[in-house]
C-alpha cells in the first residue's frame, strides 16, 4: 500500500518512520514534509491546506491511505473535502474536530456528558473575566478557545498574570479570533498525562500512555510551549488509573461525539491530570500530540500499516505494544517560544545516530552536507531502553558530547519519574 502523511513537522516524521517500517507499505509521501525526513519519505511539494492539490496527487497516484497529522487542515475540513471524493482519509470531519478547535464546545460536551474536567468560565468580555478570576483567584488557568499552535494557555499563578493574559488574549486579540473567545479553568495540581486513542465508527484502541513536558525551562519553569521533551511508558500513573480514564473519558467522549451528531474518527488525544478525585481532562485535541507521538509509536509492535486499514475497513485487528521505555528530547532555537533565531547550523547528527539515538526533524533546512535551524523547535532526539534511567542516559549522554552553540535543551525530562 501506499501511504500519504500530511504535516512537516517532527509529528509527522515519526508518522511516516513507523509507516516505513510496516512491511504492508511500499511508499510513503509527506506533503509537505520538511528536509530532515527524507530518509523515510518522498517529500511532496504540496501546502497542508492545499486541499485540492492533494486530493489530486492521492487520486493519481494511487495512495491507499492520508494520514493528517496538523489539527489546521482538519479544523478546515480536510477530511470532509476527502470524503466527498471516496478517498481513505484518517481524521475526523471539520464538525468532530471542534473537540480540539473550540475549547468552550469541549468544555460543554464533558458538562453535558459529566465527563470529569475542572470547573469553568467562558467569556468574551474582558470586565466579564476579569471578575471571574477576582473572584475565583489564583492560581487559574486561560485559555484561548480557539487553535492557537499549543501556545494558547496561560497557567497564572497570580491574579496579575491571569489579568494579564485576559487582557492580551480578548483585548489584544493576542491569537486573533482563536481569542476572541477564552475558557478560565479552575487550577488542578497532580499528575499529568497524555492518554491518546486510534478511533473509528466507535471502535477504540487505546495507546500506552506519556507525559509531555510543557515548559521550556528545568524543574518545569519558564513560559508554556509545544513541548520541550516526553516519556513513555510514565510509571507513576498506575494501570488502574489508566482502565479509569479509559472507561469514565475515553469512551464516554466517543460515545457522546456520536450522540450529538459528530461522530469521531482519528486520533483522540485526552490530555489527563491524576487529582485526588481521580483523573480528569485538561484537553481534549483531535490528532496526534508533539511531542507524544515520538516517544508513543516507536514502542508499537503491529504493522502500523496493516493496523490503519484494518481499522478503517472495521475489521478486527490485535495491536500490541513493546515493553521498552523512549524517552525524547526537543532541541530548541535560543529565544523559543517567544521568538526564534533561524539560520544557526546545527552540529553534526550523524554523531546521535551512530550513539543508538533516533532523530526526528521538525524546523530543520539541509545545509550542504548538514542541518541549520528554521524553527522554533527544530529536532527531537529519543533513546529506546529497558528502562526509563537507560534511555535518559543515553540521550543525555549523546546530546552532551556536542556543541549547540545558538540552540538549548531541557536536561531533566523526565525528572517526575525518578524524584
Amino acid at each position: 500500500m501506499k501511504v500519504l502523511v500530511i504535516g512537516s513537522g517532527g509529528r509527522e516524521h515519526a508518522i511516516a518512520r513507523q509507516f516505513n517500517q510496516s512491511p504492508s507499505v511500499t511508499d510513503v509521501f509527506v506533503a509537505p514534509g520538511n528536509d530532515g525526513m527524507t530518509d523515510e519519505a518522498t517529500c511532496v511539494d504540496l501546502r497542508a491546506d492545499d486541499f485540492a492539490g492533494l486530493a489530486s496527487f492521492v487520486e493519481s497516484n494511487g495512495i491507499s491511505l492520508t494520514f493528517v497529522g496538523p489539527e489546521q487542515p482538519l479544523a478546515d475540513g480536510i477530511v470532509d473535502f476527502f470524503n466527498e471524493r471516496d478517498l481513505t482519509i484518517f481524521g475526523p470531519t471539520q464538525a468532530a474536530a471542534k473537540i480540539e478547535g473550540s475549547k468552550s464546545f469541549a468544555k460543554e460536551l464533558m458538562a453535558k456528558y459529566t465527563i470529569p474536567t475542572a470547573a469553568y468560565g467562558t467569556f468574551t468580555d474582558v470586565n466579564e473575566a476579569k471578575s471571574f478570576i477576582r473572584e475565583k483567584g489564583a492560581p487559574i488557568v486561560v485559555k484561548a478557545d480557539g487553535l492557537a499552535a499549543g501556545k494558547g494557555v496561560v497557567v497564572a499563578m497570580t491574579l496579575d498574570e491571569a489579568i494579564e493574559a485576559v487582557e492580551d488574549m480578548i483585548g489584544n486579540q493576542k491569537f486573533g479570533d482563536s481569542s476572541s473567545t477564552v475558557v478560565i479553568e479552575e487550577f488542578l495540581d497532580g499528575e499529568e498525562f497524555s492518554y491518546m486513542s486510534f478511533v473509528h465508527e466507535g471502535q477504540i484502541y487505546p495507546m500506552v500512555i506519556a507525559q509531555d513536558h510543557k515548559r521550556a525551562y528545568n524543574g518545569d519553569k519558564g513560559p508554556n510551549t509545544g513541548g520541550m521533551g516526553a516519556y513513555s511508558p510514565v510509571p507513576q500513573i498506575s494501570n488502574d488509573v489508566i482502565e479509569e480514564a479509559y472507561n469514565r473519558v475515553v469512551v464516554p467522549t466517543v460515545e457522546a461525539m456520536t450522540k450529538e451528531g459528530t461522530p469521531f474518527t482519528g486520533i483522540l488525544y485526552a490530555g489527563l491530570i491524576l487529582t485526588e478525585e481521580g483523573p480528569k481532562v485538561i484537553e481534549f485535541n483531535a490528532r496526534f500530540g508533539d511531542p507524544e507521538t515520538q516517544v508513543v509509536l516507536p514502542r508499537m509492535a503491529s504493522d502500523f500499516g496493516a493496523f490503519m486499514m484494518a481499522l478503517m475497513n472495521n475489521e478486527p485487528f490485535e495491536l500490541k505494544w513493546n515493553d521498552e521505555a523512549v524517552l525524547g528530547v526537543v532541541i530548541a532555537a535560543d529565544g523559543y517560544p517567544s521568538g526564534v533565531k533561524k539560520g544557526d547550523r546545527l552540529p553534526d547528527l550523524t554523531a546521535l545516530k551512530a550513539a543508538g539515538l533516533e532523530v526526528f526533524h521538525a524546523g530543520t533546512k539541509r545545509v550542504d552536507d548538514g542541518f541549520s535551524g528554521d524553527g522554533g523547535r527544530v529536532i527531537l532526539v529519543t533513546s529506546m531502553g529497558p528502562s526509563l534511567k537507560e534511555a535518559q542516559q543515553n540521550v543525555y549522554n549523546g546530546l552532551d558530547g556536542l556543541e549547540w552553540n545558538g540552540f538549548f535543551y531541557r536536561t531533566d525530562i523526565g525528572w517526575r519519574t525518578f524524584e
